[in-house]
């Protein structure tokens, strides 16, 4: 099957919003990349109502897309070649499962991202990682709030972290999951699809939200209700103009800025409910 790979460039939005706009139309696959976001659409899916779709996306959330034609024997290389392992410092190793391992980092995660967000590749799911060394997971209660491939879930129960509930309102984040779970050999995360609504738990000692500035904003109200006092909430998908507005309003729901990253333009904080 040949296919189309459109390269979205230059977004004023953070890509996994423009992911989850994209998801919802009729592509196979994507690739985070650290500036860009890769789409593979079979080529026979190429409609003008999808590409006035996309036309719509870019007036509400400007962009820059190109697409080119990949035959059929040469796209899924294609797409393994753009993928590319991601090494965070001598902590964490990002591939997908035709990578070659390494046994001399700490934490490995296999992730096959298909149509979810979260490889590291971009900075924000690079920072939660780093920031993620630092705490102590051992037994903890953690909800992972918008958890894409599941990379967070996955590398917090490795870091010892039990249970674990994973949430995403995109069913492919919610099967894509399911599916690095189980190649990670991980049998601990529960996976719902959804949002804040169908957590019935409460008493989460550590909560995960890598999601974007209005939908972090929306949810701390809920978020502090979740966690348990002194728990943590790390947040990430805003950029360095936005931090004076997050750390106001978590300051105002009840929550203390613990610690700070960042990476290039992109934030991810510790709060801590107090």
């Amino acid at each position: 099957m040949d296919y189309y790979k459109f390269e979205f460039t230059n977004a004023e939005v953070s890509y996994e919003i423009l992911l989850a706009f994209l998801g919802q139309l009729d592509f196979d696959c994507f690739e985070e990349q650290e500036n860009a976001l890769h789409a593979y659409l079979p080529k026979a899916l190429l409609k003008d109502e999808l590409l006035a779709e996309i036309s719509a996306l870019k007036a509400q959330f400007p962009f820059d897309y190109q697409k080119t034609l990949v035959p059929s024997q040469n796209w899924n290389k294609d797409w393994e070649a753009n993928f590319k392992p991601i090494l965070i410092d001598d902590f964490c190793l990002v591939r997908a499962d035709f990578h070659e391992g390494n046994a001399t980092v700490e934490q490995e995660l296999i992730i096959n991202p298909k149509m979810a967000f979260g490889t590291a590749h971009h900075e924000t799911t690079y920072s939660m990682i780093k920031s993620m060394r630092g705490l102590d997971w051992n037994g903890k209660n953690v909800l992972d709030y918008g958890c894409g491939t599941g990379i967070l879930a996955i590398l917090a129960a490795k870091l010892g972290a039990d249970p674990i509930l994973a949430i995403d309102i995109e069913a492919a984040s919610y099967e894509n999951t399911l599916e690095n779970a189980e190649i990670n050999q991980i049998r601990n995360i529960k996976v719902l699809q959804g949002d804040l609504k169908v957590v019935a738990e409460k008493g989460f000692e550590i909560i995960l939200a890598n999601i974007n500035r209005n939908v972090i904003l929306a949810s701390l109200p809920a978020l502090y209700e979740m966690l348990v006092t002194d728990g943590q909430l790390m947040i990430s998908g805003f950029r360095i103009e936005d931090q004076t507005l997050v750390e106001t309003t978590a300051k105002e729901n009840g929550f203390i800025i613990s610690n700070s990253m960042r990476r290039n333009e992109w934030l991810c904080q510790i709060l801590t409910k107090k």
